[in-house]
């Protein structure tokens, strides 16, 4: 029986060479793209790292198959429509956002995961002046 789950297979990811600001080796400079660019163009660097990509949305995907089968066709459906709204909400480009609606809404508000611990706004790599990234995110930069 298929639940329309995508073959879990390790491989490179999203490689684009066609990147105008790649460096002599073919990736994006950190210096101009910040680290955490660079990282998503030089692939998967564990074969359980493409499973624990998709954990989340697979296991979305169950509750709510699980949950068309016990409640019908409403339930998945207004769960759907509820999370779609909470996405619109947003913040200027760059403000870290915590997405606890959408937790919220997922029963993900009471669960202590890795992202938690060591992903905290503080420590990430993606500070940048407001109104360049604010340019580049409307495509004036």
């Amino acid at each position: 029986m298929s639940f329309g789950f995508a073959v879990l297979k390790a491989g490179p990811m999203g490689l684009d060479e066609s990147s105008s600001s790649t460096g002599q080796y073919g990736i994006q400079s950190p210096m101009v793209a910040g680290l955490g660019a660079t990282r998503k163009h030089i692939g998967v660097s564990h074969p359980l790292e493409a499973s624990e990509l998709n954990y989340h949305k697979n296991n979305e995907r169950m509750e709510m198959i699980m949950l068309r089968n016990t409640q019908g066709l409403h339930a998945p459906m207004r769960l759907a429509m509820e999370i779609k709204a909470a996405e619109k909400i947003g913040r200027l480009p760059f403000l870290p956002s915590s997405n606890i609606m959408r937790d919220v809404i997922l029963g993900r508000d009471d669960d202590i995961g890795f992202e938690d611990i060591l992903n905290t706004a503080e420590f990430r790599e993606q500070m940048g002046q407001p109104h360049a990234v604010v340019e580049k995110s409307l495509g004036i930069l």
